[in-house]
């Protein structure tokens, strides 16, 4: 009987509920005359600077993170989508939806240095540092790979629709790419560029933003139809979770060091998951934040997750600073 008992709590406490305290709000950073939609964020973790793609104003802001201030808002823009900011070369990287360019900037100028034609619809960007080159998706199923020094386009991979969010591997070869048009996850092999499987989204569609856990071979994909989080088993690609989240979400990340991840949800929430094992998760907050803000950055090096908060119904756009505790 003794045996059994300690069975019995090993077992209770393995399968426990993990105790996780959630982000806290420690600043909320203006954006004065940013109107529309908001949509991806990047960093320049070095020169301590938050980049903004504001699509529906049609403009870059620049956020200085050491005074917690908008230091400019760089016009000229046609809906940024995307947005990615390269160290090794200084560079700013913005793909806009609707003149189909990507826009390269000086990291400190901010000045245009280049831009490049990619097609109808640029949207999501990654940085590529490992081949250093920038990957955007666009169109009706492409992703585009330019050199990031020279900004030339040096691949196309053709897919089965619009791309929405994609992951890349640090160890690997492989792009994961969320299609919701064709409601699949399109795995490229990014040496040789091309489509080498199609993982299908099941129970859910929609499928929008995207994050990996590469250590536990484990890619998170976020669906609006319904609201749900599935998760992959990136050796078989099978399903192996499927949770119910809160509805918009647009921005996904998995923090490695907490083994957490936060969802951006337009519907008005910030949800926190805790990873139990690679194939269990609960959540652990859905923490309120504002209708529409559904886009987000969480900076694993400063511990802090940026969330963008349009203007909207009377309420001037802003940046909520959440502190990610240890």
């Amino acid at each position: 009987m003794k045996i059994l008992a300690l069975v019995c709590f090993l077992a209770a406490v393995v399968c426990a509920p993990a105790q996780t305290e959630p982000p806290k709000l420690i600043q909320t950073i203006p954006l004065p005359g940013v109107a529309g939609r908001i949509d991806h964020l990047a960093a320049d973790i070095k020169g301590q600077h938050l980049f903004i793609a504001s699509l529906g104003n049609n403009t870059v802001e620049v956020v200085d993170l050491k005074t917690g201030t908008k230091i400019q808002s760089l016009s000229g823009f046609s809906e940024p989508q995307g947005i990615v900011y390269a160290l090794e070369f200084d560079r700013i990287f913005a793909a806009n939806g609707s003149d189909g360019t990507c826009r390269i900037l000086d990291g400190h100028s901010f000045k245009t240095l280049n831009t490049v034609t990619i097609g109808d619809d640029a949207d999501n960007a990654r940085y590529d540092k490992r081949a250093r080159r920038v990957y955007v998706g666009y169109g009706d199923g492409a992703l585009a790979a330019l050199d990031a020094k020279t900004g030339a386009k040096t691949a196309n991979i053709k897919l089965a629709g619009h791309p929405e969010a994609f992951q890349l591997e640090e160890n690997g070869n492989r792009i994961f790419v969320n299609v919701p048009s064709a409601g699949q996850i399109a795995v490229v092999n990014r040496e040789n560029q091309t489509v080498t499987a199609t993982w299908p989204t099941t129970g859910a569609g929609g499928n929008f933003p995207m994050a990996l856990d590469e250590a536990n071979r484990r890619l998170f994909v976020g669906c609006r139809s319904p609201a749900r989080l599935l998760v992959y088993d990136t050796d078989s690609g099978k399903l192996v979770a499927n949770m119910e989240i809160n509805g918009d979400n647009d921005d996904l990340f998995y923090d490695a060091k907490r083994k957490c991840l936060y969802l951006s949800c337009g519907e008005g929430f910030l949800d926190v998951m805790a990873q139990r094992d690679a194939d269990h998760y609960e959540t652990i907050t859905n923490l309120p934040t504002a209708s529409g803000a559904r886009t987000s950055l969480f900076v694993p090096e400063l511990d802090r997750l940026y969330l963008a908060v349009p203007h909207r119904w009377g309420r001037n756009a802003e940046i909520r600073v959440f502190q990610i505790p240890p």
